[in-house]
């Protein structure tokens, strides 16, 4: 430490000020010391003092302003500020916000003397390397608008990506955060990347759309497998080219979960850095929040056997369905499969090689399918189709490839080979008396007993 550090005080009341600079100079300290915010943030700027003691509350500027102001400019930024005032837990709050390095009670010398110490001592390396900053025509006041100006910009971003939290999905959060990011600065694509579980977020203008998603892949090291979803508008400008990309780590908590990338348009915007860098700091609780919402979705919805949908979200569907199919006076059928015998697989190969087969069958019966059809396990070995635009000859017959398709297949466990077949019920929209969900799900679980009667391993519908 050196023999003679020199502090600067800066107190509004100058009895007090003279009579704690008596003191620190009697602890060996050089003190220059003034009654005015400002002007001290003036001396501390053209010539950086070993630390700076300064009360919290003053006319001029406060001490948080002084914190804030000293601690972003390059000359001051590692000179530590020791806050004085009341004994109380909102002045020690907002010493801390403010990047104070102490805050000490006023009338406790010792401890404040001890904190001027620790400060020194703790300084950087460089504590003798000091950037002297010019303050010819210097507005402290106008300095200390910028930063809080600056602070309000940072507030206002971390509040809007934060309010992301209510996404309830990757795919728009994705989506909103493009909405607000396009309002701040212009771009030529952004991106979003989850890794667990992996998905890409891309808005790109649609005439660059391929350029943008290679960017992005190399910028965020990705191959081209990655899950993707893209959103395509003229929010994102179309130029060819434009600034290095900007990307900033997404954390929650000390685990990084993501990236969030910019691509600047030319020229760059002004504050694009610092806008990449609040939102990728402020993202991880909304990405973390979004992707907790669709897990439990998942859940609820999802057969953890088969990853196909479940009875419940099953019937939901079969209710939109239906509604969309009445509106638009279109056909619909429900076809419903059990395994035949199952038990007799459990009992005979175990019960892991029945989960395994259950596993098989969805996977053969759903590459057979078209898009729009919708497949769930209806529960135990009952699975069950929701097929549109299919009337009652067709879905029958649909059902019957699908029939003949699970005999000729075998399925196998650990090396051995076993065979299953399937008992098939089908009911279509005209059968309904009274057209509703309910109803056409019991209407073809009745022609899948009928199925069953005859003997098992064939295709029946509900009888005209």
């Amino acid at each position: 430490m050196p023999a003679f550090p020199r502090l600067l005080v800066i107190d509004p009341a100058e009895s007090a000020r003279s009579v704690l600079a008596e003191r620190l100079e009697l602890q060996g300290f050089r003190v220059t010391h003034c009654s005015d915010g400002a002007q001290g943030a003036v001396l501390a700027l053209e010539d950086p003092p070993a630390a700076v003691i300064a009360d919290l509350t003053m006319p001029s500027i406060s001490g948080v302003q002084l914190c804030r102001l000293l601690g972003s400019e390059v000359g001051t930024s590692n000179v530590p500020v020791i806050l004085r005032g009341d004994e109380d837990g909102h002045s020690r709050f907002w010493a801390e916000q403010a990047g104070a390095f102490a805050y000490v009670p006023k009338g406790r010398m010792g401890e404040l003397v001890r904190a001027v110490r620790k400060a020194i001592e703790e300084r950087k390396s460089d504590e003798d390397f000091f950037v002297l900053s010019s303050t010819e025509g210097l507005d402290v006041r106008e300095r200390i608008a910028q930063h809080l100006d600056a602070a309000l910009f940072d507030s206002v971003i971390a509040a809007e990506v934060r309010s992301l939290g209510v996404s309830e999905s990757f795919d728009r959060l994705t989506d909103l955060l493009s909405q607000f990011v396009s309002q701040v600065t212009s771009y030529r694509w952004l991106a979003v990347l989850r890794r667990e579980p992996l998905r890409l977020g891309l808005h790109t203008n649609p005439a660059t759309r391929a350029q943008s998603l290679s960017e992005a892949r190399i910028a965020l090291g990705l191959g081209p497998d990655t899950p993707l979803v893209v959103i395509e508008d003229d929010d994102a400008t179309a130029d060819a080219e434009g600034p290095e990309v900007l990307q900033g780590a997404v954390h929650f908590g000390n685990k990084a979960i993501g990236n969030f990338a910019l691509a600047p348009r030319a020229p760059e915007q002004k504050g694009d850095s610092v806008l990449v860098a609040t939102i990728a700091r402020e993202l991880g609780g909304a990405l973390r929040m979004a992707t907790l919402v669709e897990e439990s979705r998942w859940m609820a919805t999802t057969d953890a056997l088969t990853g196909l949908l479940n009875r419940h979200a099953l019937l939901e569907s079969t209710g939109r369905e239906l509604a969309r199919t009445k509106r638009y006076g279109d056909e619909l059928s429900v076809i419903l499969l059990d395994v035949d015998h199952f038990k007799n697989i459990n009992d005979r190969h175990g019960h892991p090689a029945g989960d395994s087969v259950l596993r098989q069958l969805a996977t053969s019966i759903k590459a057979t399918l078209r898009s729009e059809d919708v497949f769930a396990r209806y529960g135990g070995e009952e699975f069950a189709i929701i097929a549109r635009h299919i009337g009652s000859d067709e879905a029958l017959a649909f059902a019957e490839r699908i029939r003949q398709l699970i005999e000729s297949t075998e399925f196998l466990h650990e090396e051995t080979a076993i065979s299953a077949t399937v008992s098939v019920g089908v009911a279509s929209l005209v059968d309904c008396t009274e057209p509703s969900a309910d109803q056409l799900v019991r209407l073809s679980d009745s022609a899948l007993y009928a199925a069953k009667a005859a003997g098992r391993n064939c295709s029946r519908r509900v009888t005209p």
